[in-house]
């Protein structure tokens, strides 16, 4: 169970059972899973891909993108990575859907580590960040 002892406390003080606390971690670790699963699988399906990330090399407003691959794993309610740009790569944790075309995910974003240190949204479309 990935809740620290705290939280277990808290949730059965306002009345959850250790089934509920399992069940409710076990579904964490789903969604997270899924969401790591679509977050790679955007990638894989967008060439180029625009974001809002300031580019010291680049005016652009939302500079565009050539990924090889956005590689994540996950552990209870971790999301962890790699992503790989044509040219560079940087670490990733944790990463979000934030707007869907029917089923499929169409703005995502993405804390990118050193050297960027932010949240960074991306997009097929630069229309899409606007």
């Amino acid at each position: 169970m990935h809740f620290d002892q705290r939280t277990q406390r808290a949730l059965r003080s306002v009345g959850l059972e250790t089934d509920d606390l399992r069940d409710a971690s076990e579904a964490v670790v789903d969604a997270v899973q899924a969401d790591a699963d679509e977050l790679m699988a955007f990638f894989d399906a967008h060439e180029p891909v625009y974001s809002d990330m300031e580019l010291a090399h680049s005016t652009a407003e939302f500079p565009e993108h050539t990924v090889e691959s956005l590689d994540i794993t996950t552990h209870a309610a971790e999301m962890r990575g790699w992503l790989r740009f044509d040219t560079w790569g940087v670490y990733v944790e944790d990463g979000r859907i934030l707007e869907r075309d029917g089923e499929d995910p169409v703005h995502v974003e993405l804390t990118l580590g050193p050297t960027i240190d932010g949240r960074v949204r991306f997009a097929p479309e630069r229309e899409i960040l606007r």
